[in-house]
């Protein structure tokens, strides 16, 4: 039987819940998030053959492409999304260059709701801002949710946000 390389001390063994995160834009924790879409991102490969080797065929990385993110919020007097919406289009006014790109903080929050995983999105602009939901008077159980699609440059780990390893479970 193989041996158990895992470490045992300080060790996370449960998974985070999705349902605890928290969104920084500007520094400040956005109000009523409901949703935010995976962090993916997809690496093109280049083939290619060896002059003398017409039967294999080898494989690179390529260009790496970040998928948009989308955040969905409830309906509230918060204007956060609207506000950086405004900055890359705004009705019958020139877009304004200055602060439409935002780097965005996406923190996995833990059970104490502190976080425990942290990523950083780089130069995060509006691409797609729906302003209302559709209203459907004859269903009385429904939320209003208003959304944007993020077009970015990339994410990264901050790896100087780590869970308290006093806080895990301890192994047996």
């Amino acid at each position: 039987m193989a041996e158990n390389n895992t470490p045992r001390e300080g060790f996370r063994f449960d998974p985070y819940r999705t349902f605890r995160f928290q969104i920084l834009i500007d520094g400040k924790p956005v109000a009523g998030l409901r949703k935010m879409t995976a962090l993916k991102k997809t690496t093109d490969v280049v083939s290619w053959r060896t002059a003398g080797d017409p039967t294999h065929e080898r494989k690179l990385p390529g260009g790496t492409k970040f998928e948009a993110v989308t955040l969905e919020q409830g309906l509230t007097m918060d204007p956060v999304f609207e506000n950086w919406a405004n900055l890359v289009n705004k009705l019958n006014d020139p877009m304004s260059l200055a602060g439409f790109r935002k780097d965005i903080v996406i923190n996995v929050m833990n059970m104490e709701n502190k976080p425990a995983i942290s990523y950083k999105l780089y130069d995060a602009w509006v691409a797609e801002y729906q302003a209302l939901p559709e209203f459907d008077a004859g269903n009385t159980n429904t939320i209003g949710i208003q959304t944007i699609k993020l077009e970015h440059e990339g994410w990264e780990r901050d790896k100087d946000v780590v869970d308290d390893p006093a806080r895990l479970p301890r192994s047996r």
